[in-house]
């Protein structure tokens, strides 16, 4: 059996993408919630409660969008 490489990689919580960037928890998630890759977690809808989700951050996706945000500067 052949496993997706995505599933062996590390993934990160938004909590910890945040304390790496320094950022807070509501900008990493409006930066991660669209991309490909990320795993979202929800469990069910329940009739008066709000469902939650949990954001699971691939280290190929992490590096990707970092990549993409950075400024190259040229030496």
């Amino acid at each position: 059996m052949k496993m997706n490489t995505i599933t062996m990689e590390r993934h990160y919580s938004v909590e910890e993408i945040a304390e790496r960037l320094n950022l807070g928890r509501d900008s990493v998630r409006r930066l991660f919630v669209g991309e490909p890759g990320v795993v979202v977690l929800q469990g069910p809808k329940k009739k008066y409660k709000r469902s939650y989700r949990t954001l699971r951050i691939p280290e190929s996706v992490f590096q990707r969008v970092y990549r993409r945000l950075t400024i190259q500067v040229a030496a």
